[in-house]
C-alpha cells in the first residue's frame, strides 16, 4: 500500500507537508513545533506565542553589554568586505539600547554551503521584520560565521545539480593549515578559481550561471580568507535586505567576552555538568542527547598554533601535556582573551554576550544541543533567547510539483533510491479488473488448498508439508506475475516513470533531502536573484511545515 499522507496545507508559496511525515526529522524538532509543552523546561519560551517574544525582548534589552563596541567591530568588518549600505545601517542600529537581534549562524561552507544556510539567513530576516512590525521594536538579522571551527572536511565542498540533475560535489583545494588551524585563519590560494570554474561547468545551461559565476568570482578571490569570502557572498546575496554578517574570528571582539571566559575557567566543569544533566533529562523523556560533555574539561579551547583542550585537575589545567595553574589561565583570559575559543556549549553564550539576541534561528541539530543549555545560561546570569526553527523547503520545478500533486505521491516516499513509490502508484493506476483478477485467484487458490491440506491427514499426514510447499510456490508465481504486470505498466507508462525519476532526482539527490546536500548557489544558477526575492517575501514562518516550492 502507498504511504498515506498526513494532510498537507497549500499556500501561494507552495505545498506544506506536516513534519511528522518526514523520517529524517528528529523527534525533538517535531515535538518542539507541535507539542512545545513537552520540551518547555529546556527552553526560554514558546516562539509561537506573542507573550514569549515580549518577555525575550524585555530580557535581552535589560541586559548590559558593549553595544557600541560590537557596532564598531561590525562596521570595521563591513568596511573590509564592502558590505551594502542596508547591512551597514542595520549594524549601526545595534548601538541603540532598544535594538534587538535575531541571530542565526553556520560554518563557512564552500560557496555558502548547503541550501539550508540561505534558509537560516532568510528566516532571520523574516523574523526581524515581523518583530519590528508586530512589537514596535527595532530588530536586525545577524548571521554568525562560525569561523573558529577546525573541521576543514565539513566546509571544503559544496553540492551542485548538473544539467541531468545528478549531484556533483565540488571540493576546494586545502589552504595551508587546513585541518589544523581555525577556518577563519585560512587563506585561499589560486586553486579557488578552479573550484569556481567547476561550479560553472556543472551547470552550463543554467539561465543565471554567468550571473552566479560573477558573484562567486567577486567574493572568492585568491589571497582572501575562507570566512571572509563566505561573508562577502552572503552580503552580496542578502546584505541589501539588511542582513548583518559577523565573522566570529574577529579578535577585536574577544575583550567583550573576557569576563565570560574567566568565569568559565573559574568554574571549570560546571558548564559540562549542567549540560550533561539536561541531556540526561532529555534522554529520560525519550529524546537524544545531542552533545555528550566531557567531565573535567573547560568549555574553552586555547589557541596556540593548534587548538588545545583544557583539562581540569584541581587548581591546575592540563594544556596538552603542560600543567598551568587555574589563576594563570584566568588572568590570561582577562588580559589576552584572543587566545581562547569557546566550544559548542559555550559558543551560544559568547554570541548572546556580544549581541542583544531575542531569538536564535536554529536547525534541527542545533535545537537539540540548545535544549541542554538553559541551566548554563542561568549559571552565567545571561538571558537565554527564544529559539525558532529555520524554514525548511524543497525546491522543484513546475513539472515535479504537478507530478506530486496530480498523483498524490507523498514526497517522503521518494527518498529511498528505488522505484517502490512508483510501483505503488502504478498499482493504483492499473485497470481494476487486472488487480482484482490476481487477488481473486490468490484468494481462491488459498481457500481451495486450505481445504486440501485439512483433508490430507486422513490419508497421509506426511503430505501436508508437500501441499504447503506447493501453496508457497503458487504464491511466489502469482507475486512474480504481479511484478511482470507492473513492468508492463512501466513500459506502457514510460512518461510517468520519467516524471517520477525527474522528481526524485530533484528532491532527494543521492537519497538525501535536497536542502542538506544541494547548495544555494546551485539553485541560484538556475533561478537567479528572483529566487531570493521570492523566498524573503513569501517563505512562511509556520514552523511545523516543510514546504515544497515550484520555482
Amino acid at each position: 500500500m502507498p504511504v498515506q499522507p498526513v494532510p498537507s496545507s497549500d499556500s501561494a508559496f507552495g505545498v506544506g507537508i506536516d513534519l511528522h511525515r518526514l523520517p529524517w526529522m528528529r523527534r525533538l524538532a517535531v515535538d518542539y513545533v507541535s507539542d512545545f509543552q513537552s520540551l518547555a523546561p529546556f527552553f526560554a519560551g514558546d516562539p509561537s506565542t506573542p507573550a514569549a517574544w515580549q518577555d525575550a525582548i524585555a530580557r535581552t534589552r535589560a541586559h548590559e553589554r558593549d553595544r557600541a563596541g560590537i557596532a564598531a567591530a561590525l562596521a570595521a568588518q563591513q568596511e573590509h568586505r564592502g558590505a551594502p549600505a542596508a547591512a551597514r545601517a542595520a549594524a549601526a542600529r545595534l548601538a541603540d539600547p532598544g535594538t534587538v537581534a535575531i541571530v542565526t549562524g553556520q560554518q563557512a561552507g564552500l560557496f555558502g554551503g548547503p541550501f539550508f544556510t540561505l534558509l537560516k539567513a532568510i528566516t532571520a530576516i523574516r523574523l526581524a521584520d515581523r518583530v519590528t512590525r508586530e512589537h514596535g521594536v527595532p530588530a536586525i538579522p545577524v548571521f554568525w560565521i562560525d569561523a573558529e571551527d577546525h573541521d576543514w572536511e565539513e566546509v571544503n565542498h559544496t553540492g551542485v545539480l548538473d544539467a541531468n540533475l545528478a549531484l556533483q560535489t565540488v571540493t576546494a583545494p586545502p589552504p595551508d593549515g587546513a585541518g589544523r588551524r581555525p577556518v577563519g585563519s585560512l587563506t585561499w590560494d589560486e586553486g579557488i578559481s578552479a573550484s569556481i570554474e567547476s561550479v560553472r561547468a556543472a551547470v552550463p545551461d543554467a539561465e543565471f550561471s554567468a550571473w552566479l559565476t560573477e558573484r562567486l568570482t567577486e567574493a572568492y578571490q585568491p589571497g582572501r580568507g575562507v570566512a571572509d569570502t563566505f561573508g562577502r557572498l552572503l552580503e552580496a546575496l542578502l546584505g541589501d535586505r539588511g542582513l548583518v554578517v559577523y565573522d566570529s574570528s574577529d579578535s577585536t571582539t574577544k575583550p567583550m567576552v573576557s569576563a565570560l571566559f574567566a568565569d568559565e575557567l573559574e568554574h571549570a566543569g560546571r558548564t559540562a555538568l549542567l549540560a550533561a544533566r539536561a541531556g540526561a533529562d532529555l534522554a529520560a523523556l525519550g529524546y537524544h542527547m545531542q552533545v555528550t560533555p566531557h567531565a573535567g574539561q573547560a568549555a574553552l579551547f586555547i589557541l596556540e598554533g593548534d587548538r588545545k583542550s583544557l583539562q581540569v585537575d584541581g587548581d591546575t589545567f592540563l594544556v596538552g601535556d603542560t600543567a598551568v595553574s587555574r589563576q594563570v589561565l584566568i588572568d590570561r583570559a582577562r588580559t589576552d582573551p584572543g587566545h581562547f575559543s569557546p566550544n559548542v556549549l559555550l559558543r551560544p553564550l559568547v554570541q548572546d554576550t556580544l549581541f542583544p539576541t531575542a531569538c536564535y534561528v536554529a536547525g534541527p541539530n542545533e535545537l537539540a544541543y540548545l535544549a541542554q543549555l538553559r541551566g548554563v545560561y542561568s549559571a552565567f546570569g545571561l538571558p537565554m533567547p527564544l529559539v525558532a526553527p529555520r524554514a525548511t523547503a524543497t525546491l522543484v520545478d513546475s513539472a515535479a510539483l504537478r507530478f506530486l500533486t496530480k498523483h498524490d505521491v507523498p514526497l517522503e516516499s521518494m527518498q529511498a533510491q528505488n522505484e517502490q513509490a512508483l510501483n505503488d502508484l502504478l498499482r493504483q493506476l492499473l485497470p481494476p479488473s487486472v488487480q482484482q483478477s490476481i487477488d481473486e485467484a490468490e484468494r481462491e487458490i488459498s481457500a481451495r488448498m486450505d481445504a486440501v491440506i485439512a483433508a490430507l491427514p486422513a490419508v497421509d499426514p506426511t503430505l501436508e508439508g508437500k501441499a504447503r510447499s506447493i501453496v508457497g510456490r503458487i504464491s511466489h508465481e502469482l507475486e512474480t506475475l504481479r511484478g511482470k504486470v507492473l513492468q508492463a505498466a512501466k513500459r506502457r507508462d514510460d512518461t510517468l516513470r520519467r516524471q517520477y525519476l525527474h522528481t526524485q532526482s530533484l528532491a532527494f539527490p543521492g537519497g538525501e533531502p535536497q536542502e542538506r546536500v544541494v547548495s544555494g548557489v546551485s539553485h541560484l544558477a538556475r533561478y537567479g536573484p528572483a529566487l531570493l526575492a521570492r523566498l524573503i517575501d513569501d517563505v512562511p514562518l509556520e514552523a511545523n511545515r516543510h514546504w515544497v516550492v515550484a520555482v
